[in-house]
């Protein structure tokens, strides 16, 4: 009997060997050691018995199916089990861990690739290896060894989302009304989509926007511009179908100054107000480049004389123009606090004993260090029999009254910046029989047209007016009023109001006619001119003025 020589196997496999020379028909051979059944292996004369030549069951002898010969060699091999200690914890609930000692109590944790005592080893390809992949599922990562960059599979394609950016986001989400914003980015798709959250909320999302050059915009949804203001709005922007990709800004609703008939047009918040009140810009904001348009009331119409000159009219809106001919004034910077709007009223016209209208007053934007006042028009002249008189001056002058004497009477003067002067009368009697013609008062654009003197059938129009498009609509606003011209036998009117709200001149009496025209109200046109000394035919009123103010928040 023999022992195993040489290293013994570790931790816990070890051999035994037991060797007896045989009797002459020997079967049964008591091993040196203890054995496992199924755990030995019999040699008998040098030769290996298979399983059917033997019995080891008990543990302590082997018994051979045929006896062996005197002098043969008996050897038998038995092994120790080897089993894993029943300490080792149980994986059940802890799938993708591992056991952080080793294995001798219940300790898991999740793979932590900072913890690796070597660099971490991603699968390699070549661009030509990873585009003959079949297998490839959303979210696999390899290291692209022709680009030297790391790529992973989005579902749709290989991107290198570490190259993917949002380099910059213009334009702000201004609480209570649309705006665009604007995006220039890196490395993404084709189309993206935006989401827009408060906090975990998803406020909206817009689908497959495409992606120019890198840049793309979207107009803000009503769900996320309709949150109140201060609210934090974040952006993610989803490339390749997975917000696993996506860059994220965040940005904050401001909030909009308050006051008016508040619109917008395009990018621009608008406050209108056809009616004096207050601008308020909240506390913590300053709007800068604010376009305003600030029109007075319109003059009204002389008795039997000149049309009502309109109100004064600046505007700051670059590429438009104020009145008289001026460019557009300088944008200007509201500041937090309160602006109080006035909106001049339009000047009256009176009728009996050939009386002068009364002339518009201003319309002005005040607050701060912010004055903006337009003058009001100057009112139309009534019937003068003699010598040399002038019409009121005002934002624009109104149109000077009938004079029969070789004298003439002048329009008044406008403002300068605001609007022109009114037209000046004719001189001298021409026709036995026929009267000397009123005249137009100025416009914003324009100075009133004159009746060039007795029996003239001109026209006495009033001045025309400037067009703005402020509101986001193309609208002329400060003419002037039209002129009486008793001349006129036929038609509706004896003269025309200037383009902008300028009202008709009103016909003879005899010839049909009865009170002159009103300027339309908020865009302050000049009043036209009536026959005269009666309470029933007279002229008409001013239109009133208005403020109009736009930024883009």
């Amino acid at each position: 009997m023999s022992k195993y020589i040489g290293n013994i196997p570790v931790p816990n496999a070890t051999q035994s060997r037991t060797r007896i020379v045989a009797t002459s028909g020997q079967t049964t051979f008591t091993t040196s050691d203890s054995y496992t059944p199924g755990y030995i292996d019999v040699f008998l004369g040098g030769v290996k018995l298979d399983s059917s030549e033997f019995t080891a069951t008990n543990g302590t002898t082997v018994v051979l199916a045929t006896g062996a010969n005197t002098g043969q060699i008996f050897e038998s091999i038995s092994y120790t089990t080897y089993a894993l200690d029943s300490t080792v914890a149980s994986q059940t609930g802890n799938s993708g861990k591992y056991l952080t000692t080793d294995g001798t109590n219940t300790s898991w944790a999740d793979v932590n690739t900072s913890e690796a005592a070597t660099s971490f080893k991603l699968k390699s390809y070549t661009t030509t290896q990873r585009d003959a992949l079949t297998d490839s599922e959303a979210g696999d990562i390899i290291f692209n060894t022709t680009t030297g960059v790391l790529e992973v599979y989005g579902g749709e394609g290989w991107y290198a989302p570490h190259a993917m950016s949002i380099d910059s986001v213009t334009g702000d989400i201004t609480a209570g009304f649309s705006s665009t914003l604007n995006f220039t980015s890196t490395g993404l798709s084709s189309t993206v989509d935006i989401r827009y959250y408060e906090g975990a909320t998803l406020l909206a999302t817009t689908s497959s926007v495409t992606v120019t050059n890198g840049a793309f915009s979207d107009t803000v949804p009503s769900a996320v511009y309709g949150q109140s203001e201060g609210d934090d709005i974040t952006i993610k922007i989803v490339s390749n179908g997975s917000e696993l990709f996506a860059a994220t800004k965040t940005v904050t609703a401001l909030a909009v100054a308050s006051g008016g008939t508040e619109t917008t047009s395009g990018s621009y918040q608008v406050h209108t107000f056809t009616s004096s009140g207050t601008l308020t810009v909240p506390s913590g904001t300053t709007i800068s480049n604010v376009e305003y348009l600030v029109v007075a009331g319109g003059g009204g119409g002389g008795d039997y004389g000149g049309g009502g000159g309109a109100g004064g009219y600046r505007c700051s809106v670059v590429g438009e123009n104020s009145g008289g001919g001026a460019s557009a004034e300088s944008r200007i910077t509201l500041a937090a606090g309160s602006y109080t709007v006035t909106i001049g009223a339009g000047g009256t016209g009176t009728g009996g004993n050939y009386t002068d209208g009364n002339s518009g007053t201003n319309s002005s934007l005040i607050g701060g260090a912010i004055s903006i006042a337009s003058t009001g028009g100057g009112a139309g002249q009534s019937y003068k029999g003699s010598g040399t008189t002038q019409a009121a001056s005002g934002g624009s002058g109104g149109g000077a009254g009938i004079n029969e004497s070789s004298s003439f009477n002048a329009g008044g003067s406008g403002t300068t910046g605001q609007g022109y002067a009114g037209a000046s009368a004719g001189t001298g009697r021409q026709n036995t029989g026929q009267y000397p013609p009123g005249n137009g008062g100025g416009g914003a654009g324009a100075v009133g047209v004159g009746g060039f003197g007795k029996g003239s059938t001109s026209d006495a129009a009033g001045g025309a007016g400037v067009e703005s498009s402020i509101d986001g609509t193309a609208t002329y606003r400060a003419g002037g009023g039209g002129g009486f011209n008793p001349n006129i036998t036929s038609g509706s009117w004896a003269s025309s109001g200037g383009t902008g709200g300028g009202g008709n001149g009103a016909l003879h009496p005899s010839y049909g006619g009865a009170a002159g025209q009103n300027g339309t109200a908020n865009t302050g046109g000049g009043g036209g001119s009536a026959t005269g000394n009666n309470a029933t035919n007279i002229p008409g009123t001013g239109g009133s003025g208005v403020v109009i103010i736009r930024y883009i928040p």
